[in-house]
Parts: structure tokens; C-alpha cells; sequence
């Protein structure tokens, strides 16, 4: 029999919250990302430059969203995401946002808690 330990259950918390955050982040890049970016398109506007096959634009797209306020100095276009974002856009970059800090948040305590 399987003893329950508090590391397995970090272990299981581990993987369940990571498949979480991978859903969420396909959802977001597949529904609201190529969404931002085609309506951002049809204005003329180009994707950032610096990413061009990492994807990490698509965090800032989120922050952005879930923050709702243009900054003064950013990695992508504030305004158009903004502009263009959805309802469903805004409950998608918060479930994004929230997985991942919780990720972090339970991939912390693991690395503080368990490795040497």
C-alpha cells in the first residue's frame, strides 16, 4: 500500500496545478492571443519583434489584461490589447495569471521545504 506522505502530496498538488496552468495556457494563446494579434493585424500592427518563436508575448498580453491599465513603458502595445480584448479574453488571462502564480507559489515550497 501506497503511504501518504506530505511530499507525495506536494507531488500530486505539483502535477495537477501544472496540467491546470498547461490548459490555461493553451486556452489563452489559441482563443484570446490570436485574437489580439489578428484584430491587431487588421490596424497595421505587428507582433513584438523580439518574440518571435518563444511566445512570451503572450504573458505580457495576460498581465496586461488582467492588470487593465496601459503602462508607461512595456514589452507589447498596451492600448491595442486592451482595446481588443474580449470578456472571455479577461476571464482567460486571469485563469492564466492565477495558475501560474500558484505554480510558482507550490514549486517554491517544494524546492524550500524538500531539496538539500
Amino acid at each position: 500500500m501506497i503511504e501518504v506522505t506530505t511530499e507525495l502530496l506536494f507531488v500530486i498538488a505539483l502535477t495537477i496545478v501544472f496540467f491546470v496552468m498547461a490548459i490555461a495556457t493553451f486556452c489563452f494563446i489559441r482563443i484570446s492571443g490570436k485574437h489580439i494579434e489578428r484584430e491587431m493585424k487588421k490596424e497595421g500592427k505587428l507582433p513584438p519583434g523580439w518574440d518571435s518563436t518563444m511566445g512570451l508575448r503572450y504573458g505580457f498580453y495576460a498581465i496586461t489584461i488582467v492588470r487593465n491599465s496601459v503602462a508607461p513603458m512595456s514589452f507589447v502595445d498596451d492600448e491595442a490589447v486592451l482595446r481588443h480584448a474580449r470578456k472571455k479574453d479577461r476571464y482567460l488571462a486571469l485563469f492564466l495569471v492565477i495558475s501560474s502564480t500558484v505554480l510558482m507559489i507550490i514549486g517554491g515550497l517544494v524546492y524550500f521545504l524538500y531539496v538539500p
